[in-house]
């Protein structure tokens, strides 16, 4: 029996797991996937505290080692479900089964897609969501950055270090990120900004994507399609637990807590103004707090 199970191993959940096993709890980190969640999918981090252009690999390369360091035990296991058993929570994945008395629910948020037909089937083949990951399969070739918030502005200009060109398709009439990233972004004489215009077709050719089509008639030739237009939350496996909004996040009260007793909820998950890696960490810390002054 844990005496806390943390769903997530994203900064929010990594520090809530520093902080349970300084307050010398039984603790127990799961994640689907690898250590640092989006962190991985990040080219550069500038906006957190004594960190000075980490590439968002390395972060969460640290954050890892320091789980190593306290030997907070983890698991790399998708989880399935979770069981109410009055106070004790199981919590079922993939490779087996835990009992804890309180779980942390901090799976972060995954990116959301355009909605066309066939979409999906691109992926692979021209359409990504991790420039990181896929940028240089498109060296010194076109492509198009769709969104108008910061991921959005931080990849295109990473993007144009590799490839030919980006088009920066913008569906409305002016930015969602930060002054300095849009100034940079118009500065970069290989970005072209498209401004109130929508994909509403993938064309392609040989099984990969050669063009695009945008909703005000024009076509542009272009090898890859990067989408940040945001995030949804990564919370359908618990969506029997009548814990969610109307938008999938979970709701949770100034305690960070859901209405079930002892289901807890932090970082991107949950609804909130500011959605940044500090503020992910302050929940980390924070929930630990509450949990031990209510318990």
């Amino acid at each position: 029996m844990y005496d806390c199970i943390i769903i997530g191993m994203g900064i929010s959940g990594i520090t809530a797991a520093i902080y349970a096993k300084r307050s010398n709890m039984k603790v127990l980190i799961l994640d689907k996937m690898m250590p640092g969640g989006l962190l991985n999918k990040i080219d550069k981090i500038s906006n957190y505290p004594g960190l000075i252009d980490i590439p968002g690999p390395d972060f969460a390369n640290l954050l890892l080692e320091q789980v190593k360091s306290f030997e907070i035990p983890y698991k790399l296991e998708g989880v399935l479900e979770i069981d109410v058993l009055d106070d004790v929570k199981k919590v079922v994945t993939s490779s087996g089964e835990y009992e804890a008395k309180n779980v942390i629910l901090a799976m972060g948020r995954k990116p959301k897609y355009l909605g066309l037909d066939n979409e999906r089937d691109y992926l692979g083949r021209g359409l990504s969501t991790c420039a990181l990951c896929d940028a240089y399969f498109y060296k010194d070739l076109p492509i198009a950055v769709v969104g108008t918030g910061n991921s959005a502005l931080q990849e295109a200009m990473y993007l144009s270090s590799i490839v030919s060109k980006v088009y920066l398709i913008n569906r409305r009439d002016g930015f969602r990120g930060e002054a300095v990233l849009v100034d940079q972004v118009k500065n970069n004489e290989k970005i072209e900004i498209l401004y109130n215009v929508n994909i509403d077709k993938i064309n392609e050719m040989d099984g990969k994507i050669s063009s695009v089509h945008l909703d005000n008639g024009d076509e542009i030739e272009v090898k890859g399609v990067f989408i940040y237009i945001g995030y949804k939350p990564d919370t359908e496996f618990i969506s029997d637990l009548d814990i969610l909004d109307s938008e999938g996040y979970v709701d949770v009260n100034q305690d960070f807590e859901t209405k079930i007793s002892g289901i807890y909820a932090i970082g991107d998950v949950i609804k909130k103004d500011v959605y940044q890696l500090v503020t992910a960490a302050s929940d980390g810390a924070t929930v630990i707090y509450k949990i031990n002054r209510n318990h």
